[in-house]
C-alpha cells in the first residue's frame, strides 16, 4: 500500500512538470515561428529601402560627376525612384506570386492525399498564413521609395556643386548605417558586422557609378 502510495504521488507530482516542458516547447516553436514570420517582411522592407538608397544616391552621384546643375541632378533621382520602386513592386508581385502558386498546389496535393472534402480549422488557418503578393509589391515599393528620399532630400536645397555631393554622401553613408543596424536588431543578427557589410557596399557602388561616368564623360563619348 505505501509502495502504491509512493508511486500516485510521484505521478501526481510529474504531471505539472510535463504539461510546463509542453508549454516551453510550444513557446519556443512560437518564437521560432515569428522570426521566421518577420523574416519574410524583414528581407523585402530591408532590402527594398536599401536599393532605394543606393541605386538613387549612385545614380545622382554618377550624374553628379559629369554634370553640376542642380535640376539635372535631381531630376535624375526622382526617375530613378520612379523606376526603382516600380520595378521593386512588379518583381516582387511575381515573386511572392509564383510562391504562392506553389504552395497552393502543394497544399491541394496534400488535401487530396488526406481525402477530407470539408473545410477544418487547420485548413482556414493555413489560408491566413499564405503570403500576399499585393502586400509585398506595396510594400517594397514604399521601403523603395523610402530610402530613395534620403539623397534626393540631401541635394535638393545646396546649389553649391561640391558641397552638395559632400552632403549626399555624408546622408547616405549615416542610412547605410541606420539601415545596417535596424536590419540587424530585427533579424537577431551582429549590428557591427551588418552595418559595415551594407555600408561597404553602398559606398563601392557609388565610388563605381561616379568613377565610371566621369571616365566616360571626360573621354567625349
Amino acid at each position: 500500500m505505501a509502495g502504491n502510495q509512493t508511486s500516485l504521488n510521484a505521478a501526481r507530482f510529474n504531471l505539472p512538470v510535463n504539461d510546463v516542458e509542453q508549454q516551453a516547447t510550444l513557446e519556443v516553436e512560437t518564437e521560432e515561428y515569428d522570426y521566421s514570420k518577420r523574416a519574410q517582411w524583414l528581407r523585402a522592407a530591408v532590402l527594398g529601402a536599401n536599393d532605394g538608397l543606393v541605386s538613387t544616391a549612385s545614380l545622382m552621384m554618377g550624374v553628379g560627376a559629369v554634370k553640376q546643375d542642380i535640376k539635372v541632378m535631381i531630376l535624375t533621382g526622382f526617375a530613378g525612384l520612379v523606376a526603382g520602386a516600380c520595378s521593386m513592386a512588379i518583381g516582387e508581385f511575381v515573386s511572392v506570386y509564383s510562391q504562392l502558386e506553389i504552395e497552393l498546389a502543394q497544399r491541394k496535393r496534400e488535401k487530396e492525399r488526406r481525402n477530407n472534402g470539408g473545410k477544418d480549422e487547420q485548413e482556414e488557418g493555413e489560408k491566413e498564413s499564405l503570403p500576399n503578393p499585393s502586400q509585398a509589391a506595396a510594400a517594397s515599393a514604399l521601403a523603395f521609395s523610402f530610402g530613395a528620399l534620403v539623397p534626393l532630400l540631401a541635394a535638393s536645397f545646396i546649389k553649391e556643386y561640391k558641397v552638395r555631393l559632400g552632403v549626399v554622401f555624408a546622408a547616405v553613408t549615416l542610412a547605410l548605417m541606420i539601415f545596417g543596424w535596424l536590419g540587424a536588431a530585427l533579424g537577431k543578427a551582429p549590428a557591427v558586422r551588418s552595418s559595415l557589410r551594407v555600408l561597404v557596399g553602398g559606398w563601392l557602388a557609388m565610388a563605381i557609378t561616379f568613377g565610371l561616368t566621369k571616365l566616360i564623360g571626360s573621354s567625349g563619348l
